[in-house]
C-alpha cells in the first residue's frame, strides 16, 4: 500500500515553501522554481494542521533561535543519497564543507562529483542543509533553490544578514 501524502505551503524569507509528508512524516521541503521539484500532483492533499512542528521549527530557524532541526524525516533516495544527506545534517550551523570534504568523510575521496549529484537531489532543503556545501575554493556551486538563496542562507547563518 502506498503512503498517504499530504502537503501545505508556508511563507518564509525565501518565498513560499511546500512541505510534503508521507504518512505524517516530513519527506519534502521545496522552494518555488526549485530544480528537481516533483510535480504538484505528487504532493497529495492539502493539510494545514499536519505540519505544525515543522512550521514551528522553521519559524524558530528563520528567527535565529534554532540551529539544529529535530524533526523526524522520511528521506526517499538511493542508499548512497541517504548517506550523503545524513552527512549534510552533521554540518554545524554557520559552517560549510566542500564536496571533496564530504566525499572524504564518506571514505571515498574521489566521489566528490557523486556527492554533488546526491546533494542536488536533496528532497528536504534547509532542514537537510545542502546549502552548507561549497566548492573546494569556497565558491558557491549549484543549489537547487538557486545560488541567490544559497548565498542568503549562508549569510544568515554566518550572522552577515538578518531577515
Amino acid at each position: 500500500m502506498s503512503p498517504m501524502k499530504h502537503h501545505t505551503v508556508i511563507d518564509s524569507p525565501y518565498g513560499p515553501l511546500t512541505l510534503v509528508a508521507d504518512d505524517g512524516i516530513l519527506c519534502g521541503l521545496y522552494m518555488t522554481e526549485q530544480r528537481h521539484r516533483p510535480p504538484e500532483e505528487s504532493f497529495g492533499t492539502r493539510n494545514e494542521t499536519l505540519f505544525a512542528e515543522a512550521e514551528e521549527q522553521l519559524e524558530a530557524y528563520f528567527s535565529g533561535d534554532l540551529k539544529e532541526f529535530t524533526l523526524e524525516l522520511h528521506l526517499h533516495g538511493t542508499p548512497f543519497q541517504r548517506t550523503v544527506w545524513g552527512r549534510l545534517r552533521e554540518i554545524p550551523y554557520g559552517e560549510t564543507r566542500s564536496y571533496g570534504e564530504l566525499a572524504t568523510a564518506l571514505g571515498n575521496p574521489s566521489a566528490s562529483r557523486a556527492v554533488g549529484l546526491a546533494n542536488g537531489r536533496n528532497p528536504i532543503g534547509i532542514i537537510v542543509p545542502c546549502h552548507r556545501v561549497v566548492g573546494a575554493n569556497g565558491s558557491l556551486t549549484g543549489y537547487g533553490g538557486g545560488l541567490d538563496r544559497k548565498q542568503r542562507l549562508l549569510d544568515f547563518e554566518s550572522g552577515k544578514a538578518l531577515f
